[in-house]
């Protein structure tokens, strides 16, 4: 099929191409229901409804004793007519008389307040109170954190711990989530040799069959390699039929560029098409989307670093989309760097830095080497900074940075 794109095409600057991205990434439909414990990771499907209030009786907010606000007298023993620890539920409070109750048990009938035991002196008529409490005072009300039907859990969002204890306070045990994404990656060059093997002269070891497997699992995704592929069109052609067939996406590093070993572009247009390609930042200008049957595949440059940040800029939010989420950007933060810049480019610069904390102040120092093969830049540092196109940064100017862990 004839490309839509050429060499001649114009860079794609980086927001627009993450609209591009974006605009072809299609959530999957098929969902399935899961224990608690194994939804971790998971994207909801379905929301999430309360089948109790929570808290679901009113209750202590502390350890202290239970009251009517109105019969204490500042100074006056009341006595202690009975005790309720948690878990316990306590009979109606007599006239006249406090109990004694501890943090999350239920409030007894009759009482309205809690006063706190470091306000209240024991003595051997019962406990007197330095002071009346209002009524509602160290009080939780049932219900007003979780209303029985309400909504706990929007769909789209991915499950973490705080989402699976949330569910389980109010007795929820399955949930309907998205099905895990499949993702077929190869990897081309005959310079590739697998670690443990000898390297023969010009030969590398294939760096970026790890780090990119190892993030696509780390991003929630079953994975099927076909490995190291020979530079041939017909190899790279066979390929990729094979992985559409089984994959949801197909991710490849390396042959995405202009040089006549480059096969990956030329066999997506024989076999599909292609809707994005080059893209107006550093590193990871030759970066490839396209298009076999219904099967998206992503094309990334073949410098480990260059693919190691493309995927974390493209790769994954097309991915969170796919598995049905709605926020799929990475948010970053302005910090002062600290470092100078003075090689204005055409093109967005993401550098491999890593912030610091000076008494509150938050500096970014960038890694001395940023070329796309230094792989140990990616280990030193802790995120990216963002130089936009033609700029110049001064020490101590701000500059947005973005933590892995908002990439990861």
């Amino acid at each position: 099929m004839e490309s839509c794109v050429t060499p001649d095409t114009p860079l794609i600057e980086y927001h627009e191409a993450i609209r591009l991205l974006l605009g072809h990434a299609r959530p999957v439909e098929e969902t399935e229901t899961l224990d608690l414990a194994d939804a971790l990771g998971r994207v909801l499907a379905e929301a999430v409804q309360s089948t109790v209030d929570v808290p679901p009786l009113d209750n202590s907010a502390m350890d202290g004793y239970a009251v009517r606000a109105d019969e204490v007298e500042p100074g006056k023993p009341m006595p202690v007519s009975q005790r309720i620890p948690a878990g316990s539920v306590g009979c109606e409070l007599e006239p006249g008389s406090c109990a004694r109750i501890f943090t999350g048990a239920p409030l007894p009938p009759g009482a309205d307040s809690v006063i706190m035991q470091e306000r209240a002196n024991e003595q051997p008529e019962g406990v007197a109170f330095e002071a009346a409490p209002p009524p509602g005072d160290n009080v939780r009300r049932a219900g007003t954190d979780i209303r029985a039907g309400s909504s706990i859990l929007e769909a789209g969002v991915m499950l973490d711990s705080q989402h699976l204890g949330l569910a389980a306070s109010v007795g929820i045990t399955r949930m309907t989530v998205r099905r895990r994404l499949t993702v077929a990656t190869f990897f081309t060059g005959d310079e590739l040799v697998e670690p443990g093997k000898p390297l023969g002269e010009g030969q590398i070891y294939n760096s970026n069959q790890y780090h990119l497997n190892a993030l696509m699992r780390r991003f929630e995704c079953d994975v099927i390699t076909f490995g190291i592929v020979e530079d041939s069109l017909e190899a790279t052609r066979y390929t990729i039929r094979e992985a559409a067939a089984k994959a949801d996406l197909i991710i490849t590093s390396g042959g995405v560029s202009v040089g006549e070993e480059d096969h990956v572009r030329n066999a997506i247009e024989e076999l599909g098409s292609i809707s994005m390609w080059r893209l107006k930042i550093k590193p990871g200008k030759p970066l490839v989307l396209g298009h076999v049957d219904a099967t998206p595949i992503i094309g990334l440059p073949g410098n480990p670093v260059s693919a190691f940040v493309t995927c974390l800029l493209f790769v994954h939010p097309f991915l969170r989309k796919m598995q049905g989420q709605e926020e799929v950007l990475p948010v970053s933060y302005p910090v002062k760097a600290d470092f100078e810049w003075r090689r204005p480019g055409i093109r967005r610069e993401f550098l491999r830095g890593k912030v610091r904390n000076d008494d509150g102040v938050a500096f970014a120092e960038i890694y001395p080497k940023q070329g796309s093969d230094v792989l140990s830049s990616t280990v030193w540092a802790n995120g990216l900074v963002v130089i936009p196109e033609e700029s110049v940064i001064a020490r101590g100017e701000s500059v947005q940075f973005i933590p892995f862990k908002e990439l990861l």
